[in-house]
């Protein structure tokens, strides 16, 4: 049911995979104590057509990542995680993109559902996620 334990209690991880607008394209659920990089293949499968640029957190830095990244096509704007030992070069100028992201799921968590999920099934959950983002959707196509 994507739950799991982690510092903040009984919990989920929701990874949204968007384009360069904010607009969610998917949704993928881990439990609260899995680690981001370990949904990649997960997210990265979901996206219907191979992007340019992969803006994420540190939560997804890693070589592995890195590497099917650029065995791909696609250029990695990761920002590395202080414990890394090499020096990693990443454009900082297309990382300030990621803030539509982090305001998008900022309005999806206006929906009290999403916010709080009371949902038992990740399915139901996955349900009003994919709810809110057709109404900020809308919302956002009318204006």
């Amino acid at each position: 049911q994507a739950f799991g334990r982690s510092r903040g209690g009984f919990t989920c991880k929701v990874h949204c995979l968007s384009d360069a607008a904010g607009i969610p394209l998917a949704f993928h659920l881990t439990g609260g104590e899995a680690a981001d990089c370990t949904a990649f293949e997960d997210v990265a499968a979901l996206a219907d057509e191979r992007p340019g640029y992969l803006i994420a957190d540190k939560g997804y830095d890693s070589g592995a990542i890195r590497e099917a990244l650029t065995r791909r096509g696609i250029r990695p704007v990761i920002p590395p995680r202080s414990n890394r030992t090499a020096a990693i070069r990443w454009n900082r100028r297309i990382y300030r993109d990621r803030n539509r992201i982090e305001r998008m799921i900022g309005h999806l968590k206006v929906n009290r559902a999403v916010a709080t999920r009371y949902d038992k099934l990740a399915r139901s959950f996955l349900d009003a996620l994919h709810l809110a983002a057709i109404r900020r959707c809308l919302r956002h196509a009318c204006l």
